[in-house]
């Protein structure tokens, strides 16, 4: 809901009051009127317009400047009757005039749709029909118009003001929606397009010959999309040695499993019910990776456990990648009340300190995207454990409340 709308609901309730205020009046002084029957006239009138024009005040749409000129029209003909209608003594006393302060609400409509400029234009036709209408510039008029003319500017600055953070915000939500869509294909990428490139490089500069050239074409187009999807300005350097660099041409361990090919998620439901996240991790384990599971299942959003299963997939990646050909690896599923998680630790040489910052800093999306950034999107957290000669532990730590959030938006997006 807009935030301006709550000031248009209120508008719409300020009319109605005012109304009832002013036709009481009318009623209490009847009696005191030279002309009470142009009061009536006058009165009846303002309640047909009220009545007529409820829906008018109700939003921003409905309110349009031909509807607020004709308002304010029939407040100032009120002001400007009210010397035809009550006697010279009651006016010079400080009596309301016809429509009382059911003017405001015709100069706040301006205020609100306009803004600060309006309402100030508004308000000062309104001070100079109630100057003519008593005759000379009295203390008590010059303070209640003043009332009036601070009241209506501030109220449109506000409403400016509210529009402006309501604009920033749109726009920053789109920045934010636009920015989470980038890392999710970049880690879709990453987890396919990226590693098959980095597997022709390494197979190819191997067998030699003209799949050496395919080798290098596709390392070249590997550098390039890594820096396309990471939006980065440095292009990685080739020689790197950091979590999720490419592998070099000269040969980096195939696999920690007896596959070569990229780790990925096993199936999940297409329904997006719950699943068993034993099902999705149980598939890594292999003659060097060890899977320790809980006895009863894990279930977890299909969604949220397909998402952590990813992340589990890409830490294994990048074991197989960095740890070295001998290198063991153990994936440990914990239960716990409040959380779900995943420690992924090996045996190899570990990360040195602050290679973490520097290969994202230089494209890499293995930690930044698909294990980082996938945990940042289900409200869970990534945290590394790694010391160099000691290997390297993720936990990987999903609330439990978090992933029934996710669930709920996922059903409701559908």
């Amino acid at each position: 809901m807009s935030v301006e709308q709550p000031l248009w609901q209120a508008l719409t309730a300020y009319r109605v009051l005012t109304l009832l205020y002013a036709l009481g009046l009318c009623v209490y002084s009847f009696d005191d009127y030279d002309h009470p029957a142009g009061a009536v006239v006058y009165m009846a009138v303002l309640t047909l317009w009220t009545a007529l024009t409820f829906r008018m005040v109700s939003s921003a749409e409905r309110c349009t400047r031909r509807f607020l000129v004709g308002d304010l029209g029939i407040a100032v003909t009120g002001i400007l009757l009210t010397p035809l209608v009550d006697n010279h003594d009651r006016i010079a006393e400080g009596t309301p005039t016809l429509p009382s302060i059911w003017t405001m609400g015709a100069v706040l409509g301006f205020a609100i749709k306009g803004g600060w400029r309006w309402g100030a234009s508004a308000s000062t036709v309104v001070c100079a029909a109630n100057v003519i209408e008593r005759g000379e510039f009295a203390q008590d008029t010059i303070h209640m118009l003043s009332l009036v003319w601070v009241a209506s500017v501030g109220i449109g600055y506000v409403v400016e003001v509210a529009r402006a953070s309501e604009r920033t915000l749109a726009r920053a939500l789109r920045i934010e929606a636009a920015t989470r869509e980038r890392e999710r294909l970049a880690r879709d990428i990453h987890d396919s397009v990226l590693q098959v490139l980095a597997m022709v490089q390494r197979r190819g500069a191997a067998i030699g010959g003209e799949a050496a050239e395919l080798g290098r074409m596709a390392g070249e187009q590997e550098i390039a999309l890594r820096t396309l999807v990471s939006t980065g300005l440095v292009t990685p350097s080739r020689g790197a040695d950091g979590v999720d660099a490419a592998p070099d041409p000269d040969g980096l361990p195939d696999a920690v499993g007896p596959s070569a090919e990229p780790s990925v998620p096993g199936p999940e439901r297409s329904d997006g019910g719950p699943c068993d996240l034993r099902a999705l991790l149980a598939p890594h384990a292999g003659s060097r990776v060890t899977f320790s599971e809980p006895g009863a299942p894990v279930v977890l959003p299909a969604g949220v456990a397909g998402e952590l299963a990813a992340a589990v997939g890409a830490a294994l990646d990048n074991v197989r990648v960095h740890a070295g050909q001998d290198a063991h690896a153990w994936i440990l599923l914990e239960d716990e009340p409040d959380a779900v998680m995943v420690t992924v630790r090996d045996d190899g040489p570990g990360i040195p300190e602050g290679r973490l910052a520097d290969a994202e800093a230089e494209g890499r999306l293995g930690v930044a995207l698909s294990i980082r950034g996938r945990l940042r999107d289900l409200g869970g957290t990534a945290a590394w454990i790694s010391a160099p000669g000691q290997g390297t532990e993720v936990e990987l730590t999903v609330p439990k409340a978090s992933a029934r959030k996710a669930k709920t938006k996922g059903e409701a997006a559908r």
